[in-house]
């Protein structure tokens, strides 16, 4: 019997269950590593094109003989597939690698666009990232196409600013199903959350733990979120760990999250932060926002991201 964990409704009617299973870094791990959580009772997986992991979560999938219609997916454009006439060629390509005809969700990963073709980190002469000046409504646009020809079920946007974001509500038709972003107890962004509440956009946290990622510098000198002593007072009452109530209580507020994990104790220990917290706590865990942002590369990809919001250096 799977998992019947939470689940979200989309501002499409769709369902979007509140445990994600992240694929991002490692590909070579990927495809175990799905299998093992798909077995475990996942049914949402997280990918992206840049992530070259899409191949290995279709060979999972396919493995898994779970019905097409008890997954969602989500897979995301790159910045070097902006220019509107490139959108539904590189989809086509991500279905092609995942072995699907459509996906549940397809995320424009970040606002800010490279220069045109195949390489995904396409440098100019000093070795910095080639960017160009395709707009993110532009590029929207061509997914809106891509939502009306069913080839993916609900569009959205990730890493995307409260500016950038209104600018995009008012010039698209099709309002954002989901905001893929940055979110855990350090970094909780309590007005840009109800922002979205207004508008009927569903918030999904990736790095729910916060630094437990290595490939984050920030944050290094601090310990590890998941053994924040509130995090784990408030798990001693629900018998969970820091790292499980980290997950609550973006579910609890209404978000689904993505955590990643190779380990398969760690792939099942997860699906555990599947509970609600009380009010009590939600408000204990809000005293810790450290208002600490770890993923920021506007330095390398030539952009400024998230300048309105919180965590900005």
């Amino acid at each position: 019997m799977a998992h019947q964990g939470t689940q979200f409704t989309l501002n499409t009617g769709a369902k979007i269950p509140a445990i994600g299973f992240g694929t991002w870094q490692d590909a070579d791990a990927q495809e175990p590593a799905v299998t093992t959580a798909i077995k475990a009772g996942y049914r949402h997986i997280d990918t992206a094109r840049v992530y070259t992991t899409e191949v290995a979560v279709g060979k999972a999938i396919k493995k898994s003989s779970v019905p097409r219609d008890q997954l969602f997916i989500t897979t995301k454009l790159w910045n070097n597939a902006h220019h509107p006439d490139d959108v539904e060629k590189y989809l086509e390509a991500s279905l092609k690698d995942l072995d699907t005809d459509y996906v549940d969700l397809f995320l424009m990963h970040w606002p800010s666009a490279f220069a045109r073709g195949d390489e995904m980190f396409p440098k100019d002469d000093n070795g910095k990232n080639k960017t160009t000046d395709t707009d993110f409504v532009e590029t929207y646009k061509a997914m809106e196409k891509c939502y009306k020809s069913g080839k993916a079920k609900a569009i959205g946007i990730s890493n995307f600013s409260k500016g950038e974001l209104e600018r995009l509500l008012k010039e698209t038709s099709v309002v954002p199903a989901v905001h893929q972003l940055e979110r855990h107890p350090w970094l909780q962004q309590q007005s840009f959350m109800d922002f979205h509440r207004e508008k009927g956009i569903h918030v999904t946290q990736y790095s729910p733990f916060g630094n437990q990622n290595e490939a984050y510098d920030k944050g290094k000198n601090m310990g590890k979120l998941m053994d924040d002593p509130v995090l784990v007072e408030v798990g001693k009452k629900y018998g969970k760990s820091g790292a499980q109530v980290a997950l609550a209580w973006g579910i609890t507020e209404g978000h689904s999250v993505i955590p990643k994990s190779k380990t398969e104790h760690r792939i099942k220990s997860n699906l555990e932060g599947d509970f609600k917290l009380d009010a009590e706590d939600v408000r204990k865990i809000r005293g810790i926002d450290k208002k600490l942002r770890l993923n920021d590369p506007s330095g390398s990809f030539g952009y400024n991201f998230f300048s309105d919001l919180e965590g900005k250096n």
